[in-house]
């Protein structure tokens, strides 16, 4: 899983019969002190996320398949939580 912020949305007029009705957004990775990364993904919004949300994502297909509940669905993200804060510990 990873951490980050949704920066934008998608907008696709001919895509996979998958993807309709589906949100695609842009998240840029972040870091453990919450600091974008420069890297991105777009993720399957499951959770109703917008843009500025900082979002917790499955960036791995076989776990994005399954909790679609698809086996074969077309698709490697999917955005699972919005974050509301992260606790760190220092050590």
């Amino acid at each position: 899983m990873i951490t980050g912020v949704v920066s934008g949305n998608i907008v696709s007029t001919i895509n996979h019969p998958f993807y309709n009705g589906k949100k695609l957004l842009i998240v840029d990775k972040t870091d453990v002190y919450g600091k974008t990364t420069g890297d991105y993904v777009i993720a399957v919004d499951s959770v109703d996320a917008g843009v500025g949300d900082a979002v917790l994502v499955v960036d791995e297909g076989n776990g994005a398949r399954q909790i679609i509940g698809d086996p074969t669905a077309p698709i490697r993200s999917i955005i699972v939580g919005i974050i509301d804060s992260i606790d760190r510990v220092d050590l």
